[in-house]
């Protein structure tokens, strides 16, 4: 325990390095916010170093059961790390809130409790921008290079032992080395981005916060109508590639660009089942808008639905139109999506597509196998053999996806809101995805719930990004035996 101290106190250390984003948009917007931003650094050094130097003796090579703990608190005292600029600048915003903006933040859900985002400081709207950026940037490094190496939930599907082009996903045989290629593949999507939102019509703040915010399928938005606030289909167009390609597989991107061809996308089943699953989504849910008259023209509707469908299905949640007053099926439908859409890999949450199309090969074994019950019947994904302990644990996860689910409704019920908004809220926050159906829909925001509400909200939140199983572990007996 004390030797994951003293790594949490040398990230909360580092940590500071991130605020250095804000205070320079604060010296260049002259917001006044910069002494806030300064303060709030300097915090995050001073505790940060303060626990490093009282742990330094217990200092030594961490073990696979570490990984969990310091996966899961490193989330957590971020969050809480993150908040202090927002207490500091905004005194009327409670700590509650302002922790559930900074894990929202983190974790690319991008759910908020904020208003009036068109007024805040222009280093404010950066900074809960940024904390998009970093989370999602965590989570790529989190799923292909640590993660893996706990056997969490399935990822172990990129260990260095899996046959076929899976393997090829681990990168090189160091963690750092993973990283340091999903720096460059992360933030070379981020720079063309900004570059092309700029070029739409954005101006330079709004390009920065958009573009961090889909690359990390987060959802804040400068704007309190988010992105409908710019009327432009070619920004919508333009975001809807970076959503797109943010919710694929960043290692497929690096390949994809070191060997200058398609072929890593056209040999990976997740690519083609996300595409196909997001292009058959859009045509329906077009043609229902065209027939109940919710826009004249089907191309009116086309264009409304190719962004609400990539938005909550890729998990980002932006909202260029309010999704919420369409026929029920439509949001529904979405919230659905959100669910599976992503690849592993991605920045995405939810179960994720890989995990969907194994637990389909799954039942169609199942089913073959009531016919023929001595048949060896290998489950197979890409043309590659599955293990049987990663389905076991595929399965495990799921179960454990559902049940977080239902009790975190329940426990929102029992607070005492109502159905729909409490299972949609708790469905987008498991999936890091952001608005729910009604009150907390893309018209309105979390503000109006309790603390109670806020901080299950929160939990779930964390819950879906790291992945279940990574969490709930340190609940087990077990896990604290010697």
């Amino acid at each position: 325990m004390l030797a994951v101290a003293h790594v949490l106190g040398l990230m909360m250390a580092f940590f500071a390095i991130t605020f250095v984003m804000p205070m320079l948009c604060s010296i260049i917007t002259q917001d006044g916010m910069f002494i806030d931003f300064a303060i709030a650094a300097a915090i995050n050094v001073i505790l940060g170093l303060v626990i490093a130097v009282l742990t330094r003796r217990y200092k030594r090579e961490l073990k696979a059961r570490d990984g969990f703990l310091l996966v899961t608190l490193a989330w957590v005292l971020m969050s809480g790390s993150a908040a202090v600029p927002l207490l500091i600048a905004l005194p009327d915003l409670s700590f509650t809130d302002a922790y559930f903006e900074t894990m929202s933040g983190l974790t690319t859900t991008g759910s908020t409790v904020l208003t009036g985002l068109d007024a805040l400081p222009p280093s404010i709207n950066l900074w809960r921008h940024a904390l998009h950026w970093f989370g999602g940037l965590g989570i790529i490094v989190l799923a292909v290079a640590i993660l893996p190496l706990l056997g969490v939930g399935g990822m172990a599907l990129y260990r260095a032992e899996t046959p076929g082009p899976i393997k090829d996903e681990k990168l090189t045989p160091r963690i750092t080395g993973t990283a340091k290629v999903l720096w460059i593949t992360y933030g070379g999507i981020t720079i063309i981005g900004i570059i092309a939102l700029r070029v739409a019509g954005m101006n330079w703040l709004d390009a920065i916060c958009h573009t961090f915010s889909a690359m990390g399928l987060g959802g804040f938005s400068t704007h309190d109508a988010s992105v409908g606030y710019f009327k432009s289909a070619l920004v919508e167009f333009i975001l809807i590639l970076l959503m797109v390609a943010a919710s694929l597989n960043f290692a497929r991107h690096f390949i994809a660009v070191q060997s200058r061809s398609i072929n890593p996308y056209r040999q990976d089943p997740e690519v083609r089942a996300v595409l196909i699953v997001l292009s058959a989504s859009i045509l329906g849910i077009a043609i229902l808008l065209t027939s109940r008259g919710t826009y004249p023209e089907f191309f009116e509707s086309l264009r409304h639905a190719a962004f609400a469908v990539v938005s909550v299905a890729t998990t980002t949640g932006f909202a260029a139109q309010n999704w919420d007053l369409w026929p029920v099926f439509a949001p529904v439908w979405m919230l659905f999506l959100s669910c599976i859409v992503c690849s592993t890999g991605s920045t995405g949450g939810g179960i994720k597509m890989f995990r969907t199309l194994l637990l389909v090969r799954q039942a169609q074994r199942e089913m073959k196998q009531i016919v023929h019950p001595s048949a060896v019947l290998p489950i197979r994904v890409g043309g590659q053999v599955i293990p049987e302990r990663i389905i076991a644990s595929v399965l495990a996860f799921i179960f454990l996806y559902f049940m977080t689910v239902a009790l975190m409704t329940f426990l929102l019920l029992i607070s005492g809101m109502e159905l729909i908004p409490a299972f949609s809220s708790i469905v987008a926050s498991i999936n890091n995805m952001g608005p729910g159906i009604g009150p907390t829909g893309p018209a309105g925001n979390y503000q109006g719930l309790s603390d109670f509400q806020t901080w299950v909200c929160t939990f779930t939140m964390l819950l879906g990004r790291l992945e279940i199983l990574s969490v709930l572990v340190l609940f087990s007996p077990a896990f604290w035996r010697k």
